[in-house]
Order: structure tokens, then C-alpha cells, then sequence
């Protein structure tokens, strides 16, 4: 537990817990909306091969989640975290322009 909370850079036992419910919310709150958000912008799955419409879900899903996971870390007051964990993310994935 300290390993981890000296790499996360918290300071409390609790803060692992938001940590992880906020993970888990998002995730759950990403996959269950991308849907009907596919649905909305007309994108079905006999509308695109069956790979096209994965590959396009994924990447709604991705930058759902993104979005998502910086807000949820908001509410639960773990913004600095989430933030931090996002621009990590954004630049290991080669998006360094949209966090610097």
C-alpha cells in the first residue's frame, strides 16, 4: 500500500478507494452510454462491417471514458490525480500537443 500510494503521490488509505470507485464508475458509465450514443449518431452494426463499427466504438468509448474520467475524478474531489493520470495517458498514446 505505500508503494503505491507514494506512486500515485497520496497521502491517505481512503484516497485508494476514491481512486478506484472512480475508475470503476467511469468504466461502467463509459461502457453503458456508448451505445446510445453510437444509436444517435447512426453508426449500428448494419451500418459498417462488423470490425468498422468495433473499431468506431472503441474510439467513442476511449474518448468518452477520457472525458468521463476527468469529470468523475472532479466530483469526487480527486481532480489533481485524474488530471495528472490523464496527460500521463494523452502523451503515452502520442496526443502530447492537447495537455502541454
Amino acid at each position: 500500500m505505500k508503494k503505491l500510494k507514494e506512486r500515485w503521490d497520496i497521502e491517505h488509505n481512503w484516497e485508494i478507494v476514491i481512486i478506484c470507485i472512480v475508475f470503476a464508475i467511469t468504466g461502467s458509465t463509459a461502457s453503458y452510454i456508448g451505445k446510445p450514443i453510437l444509436n444517435y449518431l447512426n453508426i449500428t452494426s448494419e451500418s459498417f462491417t462488423p470490425v468498422g463499427y468495433w473499431v468506431i466504438r472503441i474510439v467513442v468509448l476511449f474518448i468518452m471514458y477520457q472525458i468521463m474520467l476527468v469529470c468523475f475524478g472532479w466530483l469526487f474531489g480527486q481532480y489533481k490525480f485524474f488530471w495528472n493520470f490523464e496527460k500521463k495517458m494523452l502523451r503515452r498514446i502520442g496526443l502530447k500537443r492537447l495537455v502541454d
